[in-house]
């Protein structure tokens, strides 16, 4: 089941093309919530703002690979845009731009309806104006998206990685329930969820082993997910297996850039400066490797 699921996936996505000039960066597992104990993105949303505003600034297309709303412990979006607003409106300006593409994953599996999405991304309220203003009209999340290399016949599968999770794929109704009734009142005492892979190091290690498995069966597709949160950046000899990590690690975000066909895995911390002042940096973990290496 599992993999016909990501067969599917790959059946359905939506195609854009990959140029040699392109310039993409991928995030994903945000889980912006509401600013509450229980949310995960809020010590970490300076550090994403900064990061989003320079791959802004220097034009690239941003790709959220899932679980970018946190739509399982909050069950209203009205606190969560209120919460990290300032984001919110610098992804409209990646949308202004035609440079905005978003993946649902389980936490947001709701925003695959579009007339949900519709309902909760369409507009936002002006306190300032009092009338509602426009925000992500018209946005589309997509199961999966295939980025098309220039020159090449393979090609790229993007997806959140939940499809290889048959309790988060199948079940997720059931899970989004534990979360709201159960696990999300134990955060307070520090007790996590066991259920999900980011946090079972034995559900991770089933996901990657499932995906790997679809990976070689179908002529080692190159994949770049998340919902682990655990990055992966494999040599150009091994499966082409790619994952963007997270945006809750402990004082850090990571993420998959491709520029002019190279592919790097990054992160994004604060240091500590001899003038004791705090500065946001990004640092390069693995790569760049040429993209051609994973599609030969």
């Amino acid at each position: 089941m599992i993999q016909n699921i990501i067969s599917n996936s790959y059946k359905n996505a939506k195609r854009i093309p990959l140029k040699k000039d392109s310039k993409f960066i991928f995030f994903s597992d945000c889980h912006r919530g509401d600013n509450s104990y229980a949310d995960d993105f809020a010590n970490n949303s300076n550090i994403y703002y900064h990061a989003l505003r320079n791959y802004l600034e220097n034009d690239f297309t941003y790709v959220e690979l899932g679980d970018g709303i946190e739509l399982w412990e909050n069950m209203y979006f009205n606190g969560i845009f209120e919460a990290h607003k300032n984001s919110f409106m610098l992804l409209r300006e990646f949308y202004l731009k035609n440079k905005l593409h978003m993946i649902w994953g389980n936490h947001d599996m709701i925003l695959k309806s579009a007339k949900k999405s519709s309902k909760i991304l369409d507009t936002y309220f002006d306190k300032i104006t009092g009338t509602d203003k426009d925000l992500l009209k018209g946005l589309v999340f997509e199961e999966g998206i295939i980025l098309e290399p220039e020159g090449f016949e393979k090609d790229i599968l993007l997806i959140h990685g939940h499809q290889a999770d048959f309790y988060n794929y199948v079940l997720w109704k059931w899970n989004r329930f534990l979360v709201r009734v159960l696990w999300k009142p134990l955060q307070i005492i520090g007790i996590k969820d066991p259920t999900s892979p980011a946090r079972n190091f034995k559900e991770l290690i089933k996901v990657e082993r499932k995906i790997k498995k679809w990976i070689l069966a179908n002529n080692n597709q190159m994949v770049i997910s998340g919902h682990t949160h655990r990055p992966r950046f494999p040599e150009p000899n091994e499966l082409p297996y790619f994952n963007d990590g997270s945006c809750i690690h402990p004082r850090s975000i990571t993420g998959i850039e491709i520029v002019d066909m190279q592919i790097s895995l990054i992160k994004w911390h604060i240091i500590s400066r001899e003038d004791g002042t705090l500065q946001i940096v990004k640092t390069v973990l693995e790569g760049p490797t040429a993209i051609e290496l994973y599609l030969k």
